[in-house]
């Protein structure tokens, strides 16, 4: 069910940021470009005008005398009556001669004032004549060779047919600003309306991957930033749908690992009980048996536990300190050897002849030993071999775990770093300990790499900078006392005698 706009959503937003904006400026746009035509009609009537009445310019060669005369003569002789009326006006502002050959009754005092006054002597009137025509009148001041006032000239036109004009002119631009806001809305309504549809088709799927339906997904129908959105969101839900995979097997699988071993401490918990007094033996056992499973029960919850710190950013490492790594690395690997032996694995390791000393954190560099050496003798079938290698390079020293296992398909080795994720699930494991080894060496300022292939087997390779040990130093103490001890073991007087001797020689090498 579609919502009503508000005035938050979109719809609204886009008419007062949008809209409204376009519709103000194609309105001015609309009201300028009609100013201007109107004003173009009028400014060229008027020039046509003042080009048909110029002749009338020739009363300035005129007298009080004759002036009357010439102003018959002219009009008499004026070849455009039927465009323009030209009428003579006395310095009484009384109309005395017309080109229409008769007196019109308008009175003209006023107009021939206001020439009169002007800077120019010119004034143009447009307004209604007396018989509620629409005119457009100029009135200019004749002035004799001597700068007497002689009268003035008035020519009158009709604006009938300009303004029937200039109302076409305006008609058309009213019709074509709306129809550019009609476009415009229309436009945007459809824009609006099909963007607004795939937002609320956005909102809708998001609420169901909120709700925990991670196969929702949106159809992607453009390549715009929309699209892009849609295909992000699809994504998003993939991931979040592999990720809740995982962790279902995750949980499944650390379930099975901690039932397992707790079982088996309960079985022989009870055995070992009912045992006590009549078999020292298979009580000594099933006490084995509980100890080796509360051990592992231990390191599958450390495991959880650093899992957790990384997850929060609280996974560090601490207590740093040079150590050797061959000395580590032979530690693990012969905890490993009795339990590769017992699976029919072969697990070899030749510690180097020479030493490599990184700066490290030895539980946790351990740790993540055990883990990987853990999981090549997990994933090696009877009769496999495990190699440990060992190698020191420049500046760093390359550990490589080596294994002839069920290996890793190339679909999943890009992700065997990641949390949850487990290649085989038929393995015991909880699936967490690569991840958490492989933070565990980028806080060592190393690196970790798995190549694998399926069927053939898998290498893990570590790589960590080596430690530089400073080189010692003697403190100015260290040199100071001997000399001091030397100079003290002289008489005052050889310490003086020595003084001068070697001051006379250093003077006569200088010389």
């Amino acid at each position: 069910m579609e919502k009503p706009f508000h005035f938050k959503s979109i719809a609204m937003r886009w008419l007062f940021k949008v809209y409204l904006i376009i519709a103000f400026a194609v309105i001015a746009i609309a009201v300028i470009l009609s100013t201007i035509f109107i004003n173009l009609d009028y400014n060229s009537v008027q020039s046509q005008a003042i080009d048909y009445a110029q002749v009338f310019d020739g009363l300035t060669s005129a007298n009080k005398e004759n002036f009357y005369d010439l102003s018959i003569l002219l009009s008499d002789e004026f070849e455009n009556k039927t465009k323009i009326e030209v009428q003579v006006i006395d310095t009484t502002g009384r109309i005395i001669v017309s080109t229409t050959g008769f007196q019109p009754p308008d009175m003209v005092k006023e107009e021939y004032l206001h020439a009169l006054d002007s800077s120019n002597g010119f004034w143009v009137f447009r307004g209604e004549n007396s018989g509620g025509e629409e005119v457009m009148a100029g009135t200019k001041i004749i002035r004799a060779s001597n700068g007497e006032v002689m009268g003035a000239y008035r020519w009158v036109t009709s604006l009938k047919a300009t303004n029937k004009r200039i109302n076409i002119t305006i008609s058309l631009i009213f019709v074509l600003t709306v129809l550019v806001l009609g476009l415009c809305a229309l436009s945007g309504l459809f824009f609006l309306k099909e963007m607004v549809t795939k937002l609320r088709d956005v909102g809708n799927t998001t609420r169901k991957i909120a709700g925990g339906d991670f196969k929702a997904r949106i159809d992607v129908e453009s390549n715009d930033e929309i699209g892009e959105l849609c295909e992000t969101i699809n994504y998003m839900a993939s991931e979040l749908q592999n990720a809740e995979t995982m962790k279902n097997d995750f949980i499944s699988s650390v379930s099975h690992e901690l039932r397992t071993p707790l079982t088996a401490i309960r079985g022989w918990g009870e055995t070992a009980k009912m045992s006590l007094g009549t078999d020292e033996d298979l009580v000594s056992r099933g006490l084995d048996v509980v100890l080796s499973e509360a051990d592992r029960l231990s390191g599958l919850v450390e495991d959880l536990l650093d899992f957790s710190r990384m997850q929060s950013g609280r996974m560090i490492v601490n207590n740093v300190q040079p150590i050797d790594v061959s000395h580590l690395l032979c530690m693990v690997a012969d905890m490993y050897t009795e339990l590769a032996v017992k699976q029919g694995i072969e697990l070899s390791y030749t510690p180097p002849v020479q030493s490599s000393i990184v700066m490290a954190d030895a539980d946790r560099l351990k740790q993540v030993f055990i883990n990987v050496i853990d999981n090549a003798v997990k994933y090696t079938e009877k009769g496999g071999l495990v190699l440990v290698a060992q190698t020191r390079e420049e500046a760093c020293v390359r550990i490589v775990v080596k294994d002839t296992g069920v290996g890793i398909p190339a679909e999943d080795l890009d992700h065997v770093k990641e949390k949850f994720f487990k290649s085989n699930k038929t393995i015991r494991g909880s699936g967490i300990g690569l991840a958490v080894a492989d933070e565990i060496i980028k806080q060592h300022q190393g690196l970790l790499f798995v190549e694998s292939t399926e069927g053939v087997g898998t290498t893990v390779t570590i790589v960590l900078p080596l430690y530089e040990e400073p080189e010692e130093v003697q403190s100015p103490e260290e040199i100071i006392e001997p000399l001091e001890n030397e100079q003290q073991s002289l008489p005052i007087e050889d310490n003086i005698i020595e003084i001068i001797e070697q001051s006379q020689e250093t003077q006569q090498g200088d010389i």
